[in-house]
């Protein structure tokens, strides 16, 4: 097992309707607005930007993020990711009743040398760092939403 190869997925159940939620989700400059957890993200181009992010964990991960998708007919945002982590991370958002399913799916490979160091015993303490900002960003743009 590469104890530095991370797979995520949540699923965010959403009042919203998709196109709603994919206007919030495809400005990524925004997501401080909402997202307490993504503390900056400095556009570079019209294609990629520079983004920092800190939850429960006293540092900072910082990454540079490339447009690899932005289909608003499929409702998919996908970017791929180096820096602190190298990898991928897409949104897929599907109409469910009267909402919105947006599906997350991230997979990176750590490279920031703290991180590295602790990744056998540091493991389940990163995945609950992970699991408590989707959730918290979950409630964050709930909030936003009524708000837009």
């Amino acid at each position: 097992m590469d104890w530095c190869h991370y797979r995520f997925r949540s699923v965010w159940n959403l009042p919203a309707r998709p196109a709603e939620v994919y206007a919030v989700l495809e400005r990524a400059e925004e997501y401080p607005l909402w997202w307490r957890q993504v503390r900056e993200v400095t556009p570079l181009d019209d294609r990629s930007g520079l983004a920092r992010f800190r939850s429960m964990l006293p540092y900072d991960l910082v990454v540079t993020a490339r447009q690899r998708r932005r289909d608003p007919v499929a409702r998919i945002l996908e970017i791929a990711m180096s820096g602190d982590l190298d990898g991928w991370a897409r949104w897929t958002l599907t109409a469910v009743g009267g909402g919105t399913r947006a599906l997350y799916e991230q997979e990176v490979d750590v490279r920031r040398p703290l991180m590295r160091r602790l990744a056998v015993p540091g493991r389940p303490v990163f995945l609950l760092n992970h699991a408590l900002m989707m959730r918290a960003g979950r409630r964050g743009l709930l909030t936003y939403l009524d708000t837009v």
